[in-house]
């Protein structure tokens, strides 16, 4: 049973349906810890769920900043990190200590629509078909290793809201499978070509840019 430590920023609903499907026995792992950068309906969940957590709000220098909350997620010593509508990026030091088993969903197929707008931008740019991706994150925005995707059509009514209301059903489903797979061995992350690392606390490492 894989060990999860979720990072959230917002209401938490995606980690609110994983949690769900983890005690209900359909994801085989269990969720350790929920930690954000700010106080947040995720939090709130976690709390009532009898679950640890922590706020490591964010102040600059964003290197120091991501070493201290990677610090505390490695104190539990998961097996996976999941980013769950987690809205700040972490710097290239601190992804590292957990590359590759640090995920993330995203509203998007990528590399179509990276960054925080996807749902927006695919609307604007007026396609037929967007779609929901699971992936491993790396120091970029959006661009590290896909796991899993699929196509989720664009209705003619579709707003902002409807359209990302049937995306996250898609991400949910797909993160689960992910999950499912690297506890049943069928999906090995080593094999995309990269090195777990769980660096000594305290490491200084360079920043990347926030996500708007």
């Amino acid at each position: 049973m894989l060990r999860l430590v979720v990072l959230v920023s917002g209401s938490g609903t995606n980690f609110a349906d994983l949690l769900q499907r983890t005690r209900a026995g359909r994801v085989p792992a269990e969720i350790i810890a929920v930690g954000a950068d700010r106080e947040c309906g995720g939090l709130e969940t976690a709390a009532a769920a009898g679950i640890a957590t922590f706020v490591e709000p964010f102040v600059a220098p964003r290197d120091a900043w991501s070493n201290r909350i990677a610090d505390r997620v490695a104190a539990y010593e998961p097996d996976v990190v999941v980013l769950s509508g987690f809205m700040r990026l972490l710097s290239p030091g601190a992804v590292a200590r957990f590359e590759p088993a640090i995920l993330n969903t995203h509203p998007a197929h990528l590399p179509e629509f990276p960054g925080a707008h996807g749902v927006r931008d695919a609307l604007a740019a007026g396609v037929r078909e967007s779609g929901a991706s699971v992936i491993i994150v790396d120091s970029g925005v959006d661009t590290g290793p896909i796991l899993a995707q699929e196509r989720v059509p664009v209705l003619p009514d579709d707003t902002q809201d409807s359209l990302h209301d049937r995306i996250k059903l898609v991400e949910r489903e797909l993160l689960a499978s992910v999950l499912t797979d690297i506890a049943d061995g069928s999906l090995d992350l080593a094999d995309l070509g990269l090195e777990q690392r769980l660096d000594p606390p305290g490491q200084t490492e360079p920043t990347a840019k926030e996500a708007p």
